[in-house]
């Protein structure tokens, strides 16, 4: 199973103010180890790095990040995320931008989505999509 990986699961992981030991957290670490493939893109680096402070913290994730498969969307993707945005808004969920492309993109690569994010859970009574979910 190949995973993309929201920035909720990476925000916990890195966190160094405490110690996360959740389901998602777990999942990832397994991944990193080498049982599963993890992929990102650059939306998901963007939000890391804007919660992180200083130049050494930033060069740190940049280099960390440089060794995952890396995603590009394409127009297609972006095409496709407003019909995802749009599916669940008519279904009565609000699906933010960046989540909606996450969740194009892990329709398009077959890829199982890993996130705390609640908001997927509601999102995927209304698009067909992997969702991690814990066992």
């Amino acid at each position: 199973m190949s995973l993309l990986v929201d920035t909720s699961v990476w925000s916990l992981a890195l966190r160094r103010d405490a110690v996360h030991n959740g389901p998602e957290v777990a999942a990832l670490r397994d991944a990193l180890l080498g049982a599963n493939q993890v992929f990102t893109t650059g939306l998901v680096l963007q939000e890391l790095l804007q919660g992180f402070a200083g130049p050494k913290a930033r060069d740190e994730l940049v280099e960390r990040f440089g060794a995952l498969a890396f995603l590009v969307p394409d127009r297609e993707d972006h095409i496709e995320a407003a019909e995802v945005r749009n599916l669940c808004r008519r279904g009565g969920v609000q699906v933010g931008t960046i989540d909606a492309l996450l969740i194009q993109l892990s329709r398009r690569h077959d890829l199982v989505l890993l996130s705390t994010d609640k908001d997927f859970q509601s999102a995927a009574k209304h698009v067909e999509f992997r969702l991690w979910t814990a066992r």
